[in-house]
């Protein structure tokens, strides 16, 4: 049987600040923009604010479709799908603690030095350029990564 788990993520900035989560917890450890699994039957970008104001107290409106990413794992038969979103729409109090790791804000220029996950690393730049993105990778060794731009 076949498994899909579908995950957005939310690049929010202000000016040339990102808001990052120092996430320290499980084995996805590393400066992440907020985001979380979607809840069947919510939409996308429902979950997406949804997973925004529980990680980081701040509602996000205006969001911007900016790609996907594609990760298949053979050996459980789970294929991921990530949809990766950017905004500079935002209101509300910045969280002091959260579940999922503290908020921070951090000058883009810098944020590329922060400990992250390799997957975040390679699609940080392309939340900031132009057009949409697509992104695929798999554990099997006849697969190749790559990244499409449209």
């Amino acid at each position: 049987m076949i498994e899909h788990k579908i995950y957005n993520m939310v690049m929010i900035h202000n000016e040339d600040q990102v808001l990052l989560l120092d996430r320290q917890h499980d084995d996805f450890r590393g400066f992440i923009p907020p985001g979380g699994k979607v809840d069947f039957p919510e939409s996308l970008t429902a979950s997406a604010m949804r997973e925004v104001k529980e990680e980081t107290g701040l509602d996000v409106w205006n969001l911007e479709y900016k790609g996907v990413q594609h990760y298949v794992n053979d050996e459980q038969n789970v294929r991921y799908l990530i949809f990766y979103y950017i905004t500079d729409s935002f209101s509300g109090t910045l969280l002091s603690d959260s579940r999922e790791g503290n908020p921070s804000w951090f000058q883009k220029s810098e944020a590329m030095e922060l400990p992250m996950q390799d997957v975040v690393r390679t699609v940080f730049p392309l939340f900031f350029q132009e057009g949409t993105f697509a992104h695929a990778e798999s554990e099997a060794s006849d697969y190749t990564e790559e990244i499409l731009h449209t």
